[in-house]
């Protein structure tokens, strides 16, 4: 009899040489660019392993945060033939459509806004139940990390279906998980459920991790330990996760955009500031970008280290206007033209983190964004047939 994988629905990555995870960053509508992104990955995928390929079936791990968490929720759920509700090219259609009935034109006032979230949350919570309905964290078809932040005991909390092997609690709805994990703060309020154990209050997950990668990086590590303790030992290694040389990981990491490279502040410029002076800058371009620069620094650190250097692709534009850059800006020009952003990155050089300098620089010149999601369709397919070969 064949042993339970920890994966479910996928034979062991032991039978295979990586171990595989996709990372999806936060950002509000921005999460366009991503869905453009997964959308030109799934369709490399088809075109070489058939038309029913999803992503599901090539990632151990899907991991997002708010906006991403929400994308890994559509990927991830069940439909009725238990296989994927949405497809990757259903993304940007599904934020087109919704963007602009959850982020309304607004006509708040300054002191509205600083007494309460720009938006009720009403139609993201209705949208979201109607499209995941009962679907629970422990029905997803491979496994998936969101990040959440709870309020009350200040701190993260993470739902991740590695988890649930260790706990008694019952498996979240995958609609409050994507809830909680989008409600950002001043623009969407806090959410709040329980569960048999517990009960949480909970705030977008950028608050602790924007870029989830190291997350999900974090949870594998955990289930290795917790599967046997002394893996470390040849004798007593895990063998679902054995490893079977340095290309183990294979991770791929994308970002919704910043202005990084567009805008910057100086010390003269900030020194006048007050507290309503602070709070776009620090929410926004200082906080989210410097959480999600220090994982790319991290991993890149670790991939290069180990000398593989494919086997880690962030994709991700610094060069966003300011309007662009906006969590809400859900006008038909702006999400339109956030695909667009979508479509020009593809056709972007590739480039990698200097760890000197902290800046992306082109890695390989004549190689763009999607000649390396195309190189990475294949290792995921070939990846998938070892398995498949393997487990026969």
């Amino acid at each position: 009899m064949e042993k339970e994988s920890a994966f479910p629905g996928h034979p062991p990555p032991c039978r295979g040489k990586l171990i595989t995870i996709l990372s999806i960053d936060g950002g509000g509508v921005r999460g366009i660019i991503p869905g453009t992104i997964l959308s030109n990955l799934e369709f490399q995928l088809r075109v070489l392993d058939g038309d029913d390929a999803r992503l599901v079936d090539y990632f151990d791990v899907i991991a997002g945060t708010s906006t991403g968490g929400l994308v890994t929720a559509m990927l991830t759920a069940p439909n009725e033939n238990n296989r994927p509700l949405f497809r990757a090219d259903q993304i940007v259609p599904f934020y087109l459509r919704h963007c602009p009935e959850i982020f309304p034109p607004s006509t708040i006032s300054l002191l509205t806004g600083l007494a309460g979230p720009k938006y009720d949350g009403e139609k993201l919570r209705e949208i979201v139940r109607e499209k995941l309905g009962d679907r629970r964290l422990d029905q997803t078809l491979t496994n998936v990390v969101i990040p959440t932040y709870d309020i009350m005991l200040l701190q993260p909390a993470i739902f991740s279906t590695y988890d649930l092997k260790r706990t008694i609690e019952v498996p979240a709805l995958l609609s409050d998980i994507c809830i909680a994990t989008s409600a950002a703060p001043t623009f969407l309020p806090p959410h709040s459920f329980k569960s048999n154990t517990r009960e949480y209050h909970l705030i977008d997950g950028a608050i602790a991790a924007n870029n989830p990668a190291l997350v999900a990086l974090t949870e594998v590590t955990k289930e290795i330990r917790f599967k046997n303790p002394d893996y470390l030992s040849p004798m007593g290694e895990n063998p679902d996760f054995s490893p079977t040389g340095k290309n183990r990981f294979l991770v791929i990491s994308l970002g919704t955009g910043s202005t990084k490279s567009r805008r910057t502040y100086n010390a003269t410029e900030a020194a006048d500031w007050g507290m309503l002076g602070w709070i776009k800058p620090l929410l926004i371009d200082f906080f989210l970008e410097a959480s999600s620069d220090m994982v790319d620094i991290h991993l890149s650190t670790l991939f290069q280290a180990l000398s593989s250097e494919e086997y880690y692709l962030r994709i991700q534009d610094d060069e966003l206007s300011d309007e662009l850059n906006a969590l809400d800006n859900a006008t038909e020009e702006n999400l339109r033209k956030l695909a667009d952003v979508g479509k020009n990155l593809l056709k972007k050089p590739l480039s990698r983190v200097n760890l000197v300098t902290g800046k992306h620089e082109p890695d390989e010149p004549t190689m763009t964004n999607e000649d390396a999601l195309s190189r990475v369709a294949q290792i995921l397919v070939n990846e998938k047939m070892n398995r498949t070969a393997c487990s026969t």
